[in-house]
């Protein structure tokens, strides 16, 4: 994983990944994007739960399947992968070893699991007093619930987005899922940054830190002004399909070949739009005339503007708003959004050597630095594929002491 020209901000960092599945890899891919170096965790065999969860799965260079799973491949790029058995005595001192050469650690078991084997927060600090340990959980290090699994899905619904997600409750409505999993990669945000906040006093005071995070907490935190939408004026919000709750018009319309997305933020975009569309007038109608007004006056103005975008066809309205700086967008699939020359121009792909699929493609991180730029050394690793390059060079254990971890099961 050398690399030559500028190195990435997080160049000479050190994480060691306990983490599995998504909200964890996510903060870590994120990490190692930004130049970290990653020694991820993974159970010998098996390996981390998302290598299976397939298909699709990777194609070797004769086109076979590798067993190696899109979904894996979508979040450890950048990382090395170690396996080790934690429920082994000397699989437990591997990590011991690892994390006194280490800055963060981040692990998402649940709580007290490692308790057991001596690595949790208490035991690690005392060995690497200025370790950074994020541990992400389900409900949190100190609720009543902290014993309680859970998954995406789950947060999605009992933490209040799946009651403001999807069409209104009508005939072909209700609740719905987001297309990702929303809650755990936005969690694997707020650890990112997070992480980097204790660093920023790491830098100061030299003192580690235990950073105690919840799927729960984080999926109600960025509700965003739909919680604030509740505590400022009580009322609980509900679902509106692609309706915004507190800006009109900024929804779906149809059109006479498809659909398009309109988002007036501003009464200068919402001039813009009516005129465009032929009925100037209503920028001074007084039921629309400011966003409250038309907020209070929601359904007859969509009544009115729908009638409008049928009379042409999608190309023709993105053209006309997009010259009038009336913000409009097509409802583009995954493989337009890929096709499209923005992707080619923003290299939102970027292809990685793989040894057995020959390449990879994975998709860019989105942040772009001027100086330290995002780095893409290696594409997601085969399990254990640096195993003994990281007992070897980074531990010194000797070939002999590795070939007696395997044949115990350590690793």
């Amino acid at each position: 994983m050398k690399t030559t020209g500028p190195q990435g901000p997080l160049h000479g960092l050190r994480v060691l990944d306990l983490s599995r599945v998504l909200a964890g890899p996510w903060a870590s891919q994120l990490l190692a994007d930004y130049g970290a170096t990653v020694i991820k965790i993974e159970r010998p065999g098996s390996g981390d739960d998302t290598r299976h969860w397939g298909p699709p799965w990777l194609k070797d260079r004769e086109q076979r399947p590798t067993g190696e799973s899109a979904y894996f491949l979508s979040t450890n790029r950048n990382k090395q992968s170690l396996t080790v058995n934690l429920a082994h005595e000397q699989g437990q001192k591997i990590i011991r070893e690892l994390a006194a050469t280490c800055e963060v650690l981040i692990e998402n078991f649940r709580v007290g699991s490692l308790a057991r084997y001596g690595l949790d927060f208490a035991s690690l600090h005392a060995i690497n007093p200025q370790l950074i340990y994020c541990s992400i959980t389900a409900y949190g290090q100190t609720s009543s619930r902290a014993d309680e699994p859970g998954y995406d899905a789950m947060m999605q619904a009992s933490a209040g987005l799946m009651s403001i997600t999807g069409p209104a409750d009508a005939e072909g409505g209700g609740p719905q899922k987001v297309g990702v999993a929303i809650c755990d990669i936005m969690t694997g945000m707020y650890a990112t940054t997070a992480i980097l906040a204790a660093l920023a006093a790491h830098n100061g005071e030299g003192k580690g830190q235990h950073i105690d995070i919840a799927l729960y907490d984080s999926q109600v935190a960025w509700l965003a002004n739909q919680n604030m939408n509740y505590l400022v004026g009580g009322k609980v919000p509900q679902r509106q399909g692609t309706a915004h709750p507190n800006l009109v018009p900024y929804q779906l319309f149809a059109t006479a070949t498809g659909h398009l997305m309109l988002a007036v933020g501003n009464e200068s975009q919402f001039r813009a739009c009516v005129g465009a569309l032929g009925c100037p007038h209503l920028a001074t109608d007084p039921r629309y005339m400011t966003n409250a007004a038309r907020v209070g006056n929601r359904q007859s103005l969509i009544d009115i503007l729908a009638g409008k975008f049928l009379l042409q066809d999608t190309g023709h309205w993105l053209q006309v708003l997009t010259a009038c700086g009336v913000p409009v967008g097509p409802i583009n699939n995954i493989g337009d959004i890929f096709s499209d020359a923005y992707a080619s121009e923003r290299q939102l792909v970027r292809h990685l050597e793989h040894p057995v699929a020959g390449e990879v493609a994975t998709v860019a991180n989105p942040v772009r630095f001027s100086a330290t730029p995002v780095q893409y050394r290696q594409a997601p690793p085969l399990l254990g594929q640096h195993t003994l390059e990281i007992l070897g060079e980074d531990l010194k254990y000797t070939p002999e002491e590795i070939a007696a971890l395997s044949r115990d099961g350590a690793i």
